[in-house]
């Protein structure tokens, strides 16, 4: 899969603006993203996909691209199907290395994305994790059951998915463009937001919580989430509970499928273990099934694999390995995880 990369190779972040008739608020939601204290170095592009506004927002829209020349796309949606499906449509033209989704409220402060090396988004870039944005700082006093709600639907779940967020129906979320790529989305309204959390927590992939200040929207603001949602939400946690649906490849399902299957995985290990010296070579190594058994006791050990996104996993599911370093090289289409014993 081929992803866009700014001038000089350097990261590009595309940032999602899913949009139904905001005319009263985009022009300046749009500046705030524009000016925003965003890392030096980053390249951006903003992908705003109008959900078949009837306002004249879109219109609004090109405005803004026209005296920023190249930093925004506007595609426009024929038919009003909700967030969801807008966030799919962005996801689709998405040419960065990493995207964000950032909350629509006038309140919300664009944080500085952290994507420069040796920060947590640096991190990400190298290992395979996923960034979300919680409310920690000083936040504006709103709606009482809105929070109550809120609570309740990010308490369930963390239950389902293991983790242990602040908000699930946070302000920002950040991922890498391949990861969301890979991952069937269904939702196409708010129902997004726990669909693509319990998703990218089944996938193993590592998130990290980063604080913002946050002022929420009023309904007289043009706030749109309501009980209607709070319901599709409770509705699509308890369905992704019990199914997997996190693969858009029939092929890495199975493979997935094969990861929680240790008898089978240690049987075909045992199977070639006797065959095996202390150098190893691992041709098509998807998500480490066997990697992890046969590895132990190697001198050296390198995992390849075509699909990135599988040893980004095998890279998190053996970050608890002390006696093993991995570091990841892109060898013109072949990816590569080599594990040696670290000094």
């Amino acid at each position: 899969m081929h992803l866009g990369r700014g001038h000089n190779g350097t990261a590009k972040l595309s940032i999602f603006v899913p949009l139904y008739n905001e005319a009263e608020f985009i022009q300046t939601i749009l500046g705030r993203i524009i000016r925003a204290p965003w890392p030096a170095g980053l390249e951006r592009e903003i992908i705003v996909v109008d959900d078949a506004s009837t306002d004249g927002s879109a219109e609004l829209v090109d405005e803004v691209a026209a005296r920023h020349h190249g930093l925004i796309r506007l595609i426009r949606c024929a038919k009003n199907r909700g967030k969801g499906a807008a966030v799919r449509v962005a996801i689709e033209h998405a040419g960065g290395d990493y995207c964000l989704i950032p909350g629509r409220g006038l309140g919300i402060r664009p944080p500085g994305v952290p994507v420069a090396p040796g920060t947590a988004a640096g991190r990400l870039g190298r290992r395979g994790l996923w960034i979300t944005f919680s409310q920690r700082r000083p936040a504006a006093v709103l709606y009482y059951w809105h929070s109550v709600a809120n609570h309740a639907l990010t308490t369930l779940c963390n239950i389902i998915s293991n983790l242990n967020l602040t908000d699930m129906e946070t302000c920002y979320k950040a991922f890498r463009v391949p990861l969301l790529k890979s991952i069937p989305i269904r939702s196409d309204r708010f129902g997004i937001e726990p669909e693509i959390t319990i998703k990218v927590a089944k996938r193993h992939a590592r998130i990290y919580e980063v604080p913002v200040s946050y002022s929420g929207r009023t309904y007289d603001e043009g706030k749109k989430i309501g009980l209607k949602d709070a319901f599709q939400a409770l509705g699509v946690m308890l369905r992704f509970w019990f199914t997997s649906d996190l693969y858009k490849d029939p092929g890495d399902e199975i493979l997935d499928a094969f990861s929680v299957a240790p008898r089978f995985n240690r049987w075909m290990a045992d199977a070639i273990r006797p065959h095996l010296k202390s150098r190893v070579l691992e041709i098509g190594a998807g998500m480490g099934n066997l990697t992890r058994v046969l590895a132990r006791g190697c001198q050296s050990y390198i995992a390849s694999d075509i699909d990135g996104e599988h040893l980004s996993r095998l890279k998190t599911r053996m970050r608890h390995h002390r006696t093993w370093k991995p570091a990841l090289v892109i060898f013109r289409t072949q990816s590569i995880l080599s594990l040696s014993p670290t000094p």
